[in-house]
């Protein structure tokens, strides 16, 4: 691609206190300017709202999106971080596989997990966790599931079974299987 056809990307956090309307202020900001969501992740964590968006439009149109959101802060009553960032970059060595863990829950789950793939030169990708209670004895329960990306050269049956043998040590059920679709 040439540098004109070359896509630009705003990326924008922002953290605040829950209440509905956050999620349609901030995407009427986004059309407004005539840029896109074309990624995002939002959610309600204890009683404050979570967000990461990615914004792909022309550079000064996120150029206006930057120079709002300080209103838009202060309107909202968030706190709004935003970052310029460039396309992705093709992992086309990389193997998309789903990880799903559930445990009894206690600390230091994720960092467990996040060391182990960290060790092999593994990418995590996305991840996402929930505590729930356990039907019949609301025993404390964490799952855990993220998309890792497995370079193309790592033998997926080995690390498969070390990944089992290491969460079967740590009394954690767990599964490894290739993203579907």
């Amino acid at each position: 691609m040439t540098r004109q056809q070359q896509k630009t990307y705003l990326v924008i956090s922002a953290l605040g206190e829950d209440r509905p309307g956050i999620v349609s202020q901030l995407s009427k900001l986004i059309l407004d300017q005539g840029c896109n969501i074309e990624d995002s992740r939002m959610t309600v964590l204890g009683g404050e709202f979570a967000a990461m968006l990615l914004v792909e439009g022309k550079w000064n149109m996120l150029a206006k999106i930057e120079n709002a959101l300080p209103e838009i802060e202060r309107q909202l009553g968030l706190t709004i971080v935003c970052k310029r960032t460039g396309e992705r970059a093709s992992g086309h060595n990389l193997l998309p596989y789903a990880v799903d863990v559930v445990a009894m829950d206690h600390p230091g789950i994720i960092n467990q997990l996040a060391s182990f793939f960290a060790e092999r030169d593994i990418n995590i990708e996305d991840l996402s966790t929930t505590t729930y209670a356990a039907a019949h004895t609301g025993t404390p329960m964490f799952a855990v599931h993220m998309t890792v990306g497995i370079p193309a050269d790592i033998h997926i049956a080995a690390l498969r079974e070390d990944f089992m043998d290491y969460c079967d040590a740590l009394n954690l059920d767990a599964v490894l299987e290739p993203v579907k679709g």
